[in-house]
């Protein structure tokens, strides 16, 4: 499959109206073992959820990402972009998105799971600041994979914050984000 060159993406808080597109790229990302419609319908009462979508001008669903704000941590559940979009910088945009909400919420710190094997997505979060602090075992139900236990330092703490604005400014030079 080819991948679609876009330079202009739509970035909005997920509805119920999202959910059908999204199932569609749940399922291609993650295969059998992923989450339902039913949960991300449930994910939209959850007072504790923060879920993205990524969408062309002309309206097409190509990503969406969400995460937890439980007290000062954010946990990002989710996060894919659709095969065809990918290196486009839409993980990116979702990444920072989630990031800007944190600092909104006074959310201090950020934690995720990714496989082991997905370098992509590791090189992604290494560079907004994430650290791999752990290994749960045998955590992905398709293939008993491993994952990584990747956490932010404090996103107030200067270092942060510079690093941070240093890669939404290289991103915005990248993609048109609106």
């Amino acid at each position: 499959m080819s991948l679609e060159k876009i330079s202009e993406i739509y970035i909005t808080r997920m509805s119920k109206e999202d959910i059908e597109d999204v199932a569609i790229v749940e399922a291609e990302a993650y295969g059998k073992h992923h989450w339902t419609k039913s949960s991300f319908y449930d994910e939209m009462s959850n007072n504790l959820a923060k879920y993205y979508v990524a969408k062309t001008s002309s309206g097409k669903l190509t990503g969406y990402a969400g995460t937890w704000h439980i007290i000062d941590e954010g946990h990002v559940t989710t996060i894919a972009v659709k095969n065809e979009y990918q290196r486009n910088h839409i993980g990116e945009a979702l990444i920072s998105q989630i990031i800007d909400d944190c600092y909104k919420d006074g959310v201090k710190y950020l934690t995720l799971e990714v496989r082991v094997s997905n370098n992509p997505a590791i090189k992604l979060y290494e560079k907004y600041g994430f650290q791999s602090l752990g290994t749960r075992k045998g955590y992905y139900q398709d293939n008993n994979e491993d994952a990584l236990i990747m956490w932010t330092e404090n996103i107030f703490y200067d270092k942060f914050k510079q690093k941070y604005k240093e890669n939404t400014a290289r991103l915005k030079t990248l993609i048109n984000i609106k």
